[in-house]
């Protein structure tokens, strides 16, 4: 087994880029705000409120606070971590041509092979149905990551579009 010499080991600061730990660039806090993440936001709503028409009585409500969190904070971050931080980041290395990210239509190959690895996983604890349903959120997340150069957009619209399921759920079976 070759282990690489110290002067061959990738720096802190490139292995925080390559895995999207660095602050979002452009900033989140630009005004006008982003539109990509400001869409991504505001089509939540309408799911939601078809959501809680379509699928109420079947949706689950996390029952007390460690639920809560693990819905809130646990899931999205370490989710992100390994799927677009790790996976994508990795992915988005490997699979370029003549210097590009490869691409599937608008969609980049790293993003739409870590969307699918993102469904098989939630086929673990879902219905087939209610997993294909987290396609399209894993590719606004793989978007954002590549968008922003960072995770943590997507990061913080996995809490946001999980704190909307939770409390639309809560909703209505309240």
């Amino acid at each position: 087994m070759n282990t690489p010499s110290p002067s061959e080991q990738p720096e802190p600061a490139a292995l925080a880029q390559a895995f999207g730990l660095s602050w979002p660039r452009p900033s989140l806090r630009q005004w006008p705000p982003d539109r990509h993440a400001l869409l991504a936001v505001l089509l939540a709503i309408p799911v939601w409120l078809a959501l809680g028409w379509l699928a109420g009585p079947q949706l689950r409500v996390p029952g007390g606070l460690w639920p809560w969190m693990s819905l809130l904070l646990v899931q999205p971050v370490l989710e992100e971590l390994v799927f677009r931080g790790l996976l994508q980041g990795q992915a988005l290395a490997w699979l370029r041509r003549d210097g590009q990210p490869m691409r599937v239509g608008p969609v980049t190959l790293a993003n739409l092979l870590v969307t699918i690895a993102f469904v098989a996983l939630h086929l673990r604890a879902q219905p087939l149905a209610w997993a294909l349903a987290v396609a399209a959120p894993s590719l606004v997340f793989g978007h954002l990551r590549e968008r922003f150069n960072s995770v943590w957009p997507a990061v913080g619209l996995h809490v946001f579009y999980n704190a909307g399921f939770g409390l639309t759920a809560w909703l209505v079976r309240a």
